[in-house]
């Protein structure tokens, strides 16, 4: 078995710990030779997200509420099946949490400031509705005898 491609990192410093990441691996639906119904190539990847000491607390705080749909227990699950190899399964699998943990722990966007319509732009709005307005009521027929 070779090491895993180094520290999946979810943001600045912050990478997730390779030993609270929990592997299980089961026979994998989808494509593959004969060799696919002997090999255990799926990839489930579970990391305990209440329990975890490796993210500052606004983050978990933060990723807890923002994953409350997807967690059990506290603990978020990420499957990968797609390729034919464990190996690669297993780096897909990493990579899909890091990148959840790093939207999920992404701090708010700004709150977007209103801004006001400068008063000449509004006065021209108003110039131009009413110009407007006189170029139909002179194509009305009213007054043609």
């Amino acid at each position: 078995m070779y090491g895993m491609s180094g520290p999946y990192v979810i943001r600045g410093s912050v990478s997730l710990p390779e030993t609270e990441l929990m592997w299980r691996f089961s026979r994998s639906s989808g494509p593959g030779g004969q060799h696919v119904n002997t090999s255990d190539s799926q990839v489930e990847l579970r990391f305990d997200l209440a329990a975890t000491d490796a993210l500052p607390e606004v983050w978990k705080q933060r990723a807890l509420e923002r994953l409350a749909g997807r967690l059990s227990g506290g603990v978020v699950t990420v499957r990968a099946s797609e390729h034919r190899s464990q190996w690669r399964n297993r780096e897909a699998a990493a990579v899909r949490l890091a990148a959840l943990l790093a939207e999920a722990t992404a701090p708010p966007p700004r709150p977007r400031k209103p801004t006001r319509v400068p008063r000449g732009i509004n006065e021209r709005r108003l110039r131009e509705k009413k110009q407007r307005s006189e170029t139909k009521r002179g194509r009305s027929a009213r007054d043609w005898g």
